[in-house]
């Protein structure tokens, strides 16, 4: 019996045993199964939040923040209206004069037509808009002949912004900077253009755009060429869409920019080679995201890698649906561009509020990850962010080395915003080759609005010039260095 107890016992203990393992394997599913819904789960409301979501649901920009917690002073506010005023009185001025009707041109209280004028008169501002207009130019050049009856001389012709073209630089520049710095697509401006009365096909527009891409590929390929050269590069890129057969195949199209320089690239894949291609073997800092594309050029002895804070920042955003304690991060964040925010007024200091201030907020942060990291499942919302903080953070502490570092990317998302607008318009380009043309356009156009230049009047200047200018003062027709001819 002793035996067979001993038997009963041991075949217990494993069925126990047994039992055991699979509890903890199904509690293990269990919790992988949970840590998985959760993120579907947030990635749902995040899409949500994004479609359909109210602006109070949505991340708010950190400027608008600081605004909540800074108010503007009142010498900001009168600075500011009175830039809009010094910019609306750089406006043609039209002056309208209205007399007194014959029927009233007397006194009202004697009756007397006895009048005279009374200083200026009363005035009154108001802004009109005056549509734009198309016409037919007809250029006609003077020819001389000889009294010997052999020679002639013929006038210099207008000089055209491509060849063969009937059509003038005006008109190039307006459908350019129509599709590349407002997002319209070339048959909305057929449409605009036949309401003016000049029917013209779509396609005609197209090869318009193209032809002057091709003039002007010098320029943006020599505005790569300057950045490259930069200390500081930012970079970021976004999916264009691409014409195939029977349908659309994704490509890319990468910015990269300084203060006031701005290209872009064109590509069919988001390989790596591309910042590799562009940037060589230069050396500086490259700020980007946490793509890992861009590794082959912040690898030792080429650019030092630098983070953003706002990529970081919306990470702990969206993960606040299942974790509202990521919300005390956000706060932190907010910290450090309130360092930034007190720096626009002492920018002598600016480095120095860097080492002094940042750097504690910097050391609150770090604990904050270090001490939430264990509580949360690295595939959880909350644990991906934290994840995504430490496996950046060398990149993300950069900005205290130089005060040119700034603390975030945004400055590339915002050049990228025209042609995710556009990409939305347009849906697509023809083929690789326009897509690359596309590009340098792009590039043209947005560093014009980074200095202030209207891209219009640029264009329609260049278009004439560039067939004459020498080669080498190519730079005098940048966009930062151009000045009209």
């Amino acid at each position: 019996m002793a035996g067979l107890s001993e038997d009963h016992a041991c075949g217990w203990r494993d069925e126990a045993e047994k039992l055991r393992s699979e509890l903890a394997a199904r509690e293990q599913r269990e919790a992988q199964q949970t840590q998985l819904i959760a993120g579907m789960q947030a990635q749902l409301e995040k899409l949500t939040r994004h479609v359909f979501g109210a602006r109070s649901e949505k991340m708010t920009p950190i400027a608008e923040e600081l605004r909540k917690k800074k108010p503007r002073t009142h010498e900001e506010t009168l600075a500011e209206r009175r830039a809009k005023r010094e910019a609306r009185s750089e406006l043609p001025t039209e002056v309208v004069h209205h007399p007194v009707a014959p029927e009233k041109r007397h006194c009202p209280k004697c009756g007397s037509e006895k009048l005279k004028p009374l200083g200026d008169g009363k005035s009154t501002t108001v802004y009109e808009y005056v549509p734009a207009k198309l016409i037919r130019r007809i250029h006609v050049q003077e020819t001389l002949s000889c009294t010997c009856g052999e020679g002639i001389v013929t006038a210099e012709g207008a000089p055209k912004a491509i060849e063969q073209g009937q059509y003038g630089p005006g008109l190039i520049a307006h459908v350019v900077t129509a599709k590349c710095a407002d997002s319209i697509p070339l048959y909305r401006q057929a449409k605009a253009f036949a309401r003016s009365g000049m029917p013209v096909n779509r396609t005609t527009l197209g090869d318009l755009f193209h032809a002057c891409a091709r003039a002007t590929a010098p320029l943006s390929e020599r505005l790569l060429q300057l950045i490259v050269q930069e200390a500081l590069v930012r970079a970021d890129e976004t999916t264009m869409r691409v014409q195939a057969k029977g349908a659309t195949r994704r490509a890319w199209l990468w910015t990269f920019r300084t203060e006031k320089l701005v290209a872009y690239q064109f590509s069919p894949t988001r390989s790596g080679d591309v910042p590799r291609d562009v940037l060589g073997e230069s050396q500086g800092y490259l700020q980007v995201d946490g793509y890992t594309g861009y590794n082959a050029v912040t690898a030792p002895l080429h650019r030092v890698r630098v983070g953003c804070w706002a990529h970081a920042r919306r990470k702990f955003f969206d993960a606040q649906t299942t974790a509202p304690e990521a919300r005390e991060m956000l706060d932190l964040i907010l910290q450090l561009y309130e360092v930034e925010y007190e720096a626009k007024e002492k920018p002598e200091e600016h480095l120095a509020l860097r080492i002094a201030k940042s750097n504690k907020v910097l050391e609150r942060i770090r604990g904050w990850l270090d001490d939430h990291r264990p509580k949360h499942p690295p595939k959880s919302p909350l644990g991906e962010a934290i994840r995504y903080a430490l496996g950046q953070w060398t990149a993300l502490t950069r900005f205290l080395e130089d005060v040119r570092i700034p603390l975030d990317n945004n400055a590339s998302e915002r050049a990228l915003r025209p042609a995710a607008l556009g990409r939305k318009n347009y849906l697509f380009v023809g083929d690789d080759a326009a897509g690359e043309r596309t590009a340098g356009l792009y590039s043209l156009v947005a560093t014009c609005e980074e200095n202030g230049v209207d891209p219009q009047a640029y264009l329609a200047d260049v278009l004439t010039r560039l067939a004459t200018h020498p080669q080498a003062q190519l730079d005098e027709l940048l966009p930062h260095r151009w000045q009209p001819s």
